[in-house]
């Protein structure tokens, strides 16, 4: 038992006649769709409109998927009598992203899958009940305490009940105790721009420049006013304590180097500063007698600018919705 074509395009016809704008994005709930996600609600939220075709038991003629559905969403792998259940989920998801639904934005921002990640567990009054106690620091009135706390349980939960997610979670913000990026630089580097915007971009700290000769920092200091000029490796680590997680950064694989998502793992569970290095000569990272985790950010030999390359491993590691 299907729903035919013909009709099927009657009501299109007549849903769209509705909007004197642009086309409307045609959804159609199914077994065979995409697995919805928060980036595809997201998506829908910022359409201008939306309709969705609810089939039932065998579903809908194909003709009509091929020509005029954008995409088919399944709410997973389960079998339902019909579409109006995924149809619901769908536009209750959607909804709490339009202002106004939910009273506070932050509390959408906060909740689960919104950056990637789950949502630290939650309390109210009473304090204790039945053997157990709401966290004292919840109880302490210290924000920035607070707010370390929630994130943290945040990562402990998502690496513990759904590391898959950290693929493609945006973990910056559940890095509390900064991150920065540090580049050894043999000559003068054009390849270098942008440095200080991605920076920013990503909420990194200033960046370092490691040069071995006096012309080379002081062409950096004009350069790139914004980044700390040193002139030995072992200057860099005047700036922090020992609790800081080394990630030299490689393009390709090498011996005991790290996949890009692992290494995104484990910096989530480091309780301390984060330090990326680079070089545009791979060979100078290897040389480093340094402690840490070696990264590579492609599976085979591929040259790309060293500006080119950072973006791409922040983006990999840190995330950025």
């Amino acid at each position: 038992m299907l729903f035919a074509a013909p009709q099927l395009k009657d009501a299109l016809d007549f849903a769209q006649s509705k909007f004197e704008t642009s086309k409307p994005f045609v959804i159609f709930p199914s077994p065979q769709g995409a697995l919805v996600s928060q980036e595809i609600i997201e998506s829908l939220a910022k359409q201008e409109h939306v309709i969705i075709f609810c089939g039932h038991y065998e579903g809908i003629d194909e003709r009509f998927i091929e020509k005029y559905v954008d995409l088919e969403i399944s709410i997973g792998d389960c079998v339902l009598t019909g579409g109006e259940i995924p149809a619901m989920l769908i536009v209750d998801a959607m909804s709490r992203l339009v202002p106004g639904v939910v009273g506070k934005n932050k509390a959408v921002i906060e909740d689960s899958f919104y950056r990637g990640m789950l949502d630290n567990p939650n309390y109210t009054r009473p304090f204790s009940w039945e053997g157990l106690d709401v966290p004292e620091i919840l109880l302490s009135g210290n924000e920035k305490e607070i707010s370390k706390w929630r994130r943290n349980e945040a990562v402990n939960r998502t690496l513990t009940r759904r590391p898959d997610l950290i693929s493609r979670a945006s973990i910056r913000e559940y890095i509390s105790d900064g991150v920065n990026l540090a580049v050894i630089v043999e000559y003068e580097n054009e390849n270098l721009s942008g440095l200080n915007d991605m920076c920013k971009a990503y909420d990194l700290a200033r960046p370092f420049l490691i040069a071995k000769t006096r012309e080379l920092r002081e062409a950096f200091k004009s350069s790139y006013p914004e980044a700390k000029v040193l002139g030995q490796i072992e200057k860099l680590y005047e700036n922090f304590n020992d609790n800081v997680l080394v990630v030299k950064v490689f393009r390709e694989p090498r011996k005991n180097s790290l996949h890009s998502l692992e290494v995104k793992r484990r910096c989530l569970e480091h309780k301390g500063k984060i330090l990326f290095v680079f070089s545009e000569n791979e060979s100078r990272l290897e040389e480093l007698n340094i402690e840490g985790l070696l990264c590579y950010i492609y599976s085979e030999k591929i040259n790309v600018p060293l500006n080119v390359m950072i973006g791409i491993t922040l983006d990999r590691l840190l995330g950025k919705r």
